[in-house]
């Protein structure tokens, strides 16, 4: 069992701009090219346009032109696999929406005019959003299972279960059972996993919800967690998000 790091080549984060007025939409691209001059922006004058584009970009700047650019965040979400893995600024002049850009997940809610201090502050905030889940992305665990190698994301691991000497990994598209302890597993897959429970490590990552006593997982399921871990887990959670991490809640 190894865990790795996937090499990548790719130098710049990909940025979209969706945004109807054509000198607004100009003017965001210059000022992420002066801020961030690696970046591969991609610009389009509506959501339709975004969607059709079939492109996966990083960063999103979206503008709620009506709902334009909640129905382009929704979907865009739909296609992703965790639900939240590119980062969604909201760029508009309507306030009456906020509420709303919470449910897909919206890093942060910009209103026009916009300020180029400001602007330049949550790009430089998304971007680092973005570079640590690439990172996240690029690491797996090779597992050996009936003299076969497997290779896991461990962006799609949610738990880890202990079974006596055992220990089973619970995935997105299954589990799978090792001779392994639970020990070894927690060192070798490092930060954005807590040990919650004697008997379960959790990802980070895939936490909806949690409460003194219980984790839930973003596909329903319910981890114990020791009530004495409660403070030092709600501290790593928060330290987590904080660098960078997917946090759902």
């Amino acid at each position: 069992m190894e865990v790795q790091k996937s090499s990548d080549a790719r130098s710049g984060i990909s940025v979209a701009i969706c945004e109807p007025n054509e000198d607004l939409r100009g003017e965001l691209a210059r000022m992420i090219e002066t801020e961030k001059p690696e970046a591969r922006i991609g610009a389009f004058a509506s959501g339709d346009e975004l969607l059709l584009s079939e492109e996966d970009f990083a960063i999103y700047f979206l503008d709620v032109q009506g709902a334009d650019g909640l129905e382009a965040a929704r979907e865009l979400r739909a296609r992703e696999r965790d639900g939240a893995g590119s980062v969604i600024v909201f760029v508009t002049g309507y306030r009456d929406y906020m509420e709303e850009a919470f449910d897909v997940h919206a890093f942060q809610y910009l209103v026009k005019p916009v300020d180029g201090k400001k602007f330049a502050e949550v790009l430089c905030a998304a971007w680092a959003e973005a570079e640590a889940t690439r990172r996240r992305e690029g690491r797996h665990i090779l597992l050996k299972l009936d003299g076969i190698t497997r290779k896991v994301a461990l962006r799609d691991i949610l738990y880890l279960e202990s079974r006596n000497k055992k220990v089973a990994i619970h995935t997105t598209e299954g589990a799978h059972e090792i001779r392994r302890s639970m020990e070894t597993m927690e060192a070798a897959l490092g930060e954005g996993f807590y040990r919650c429970h004697r008997c379960y490590l959790v990802n980070l990552s895939q936490i909806a919800d949690y409460g003194p006593r219980a984790i839930r997982l973003e596909n329903g399921e319910q981890l114990l967690l020791a009530e004495k871990k409660y403070p030092d887990f709600v501290k790593e959670y928060l330290r987590f998000a904080q660098d960078g991490g997917v946090v759902h809640i």
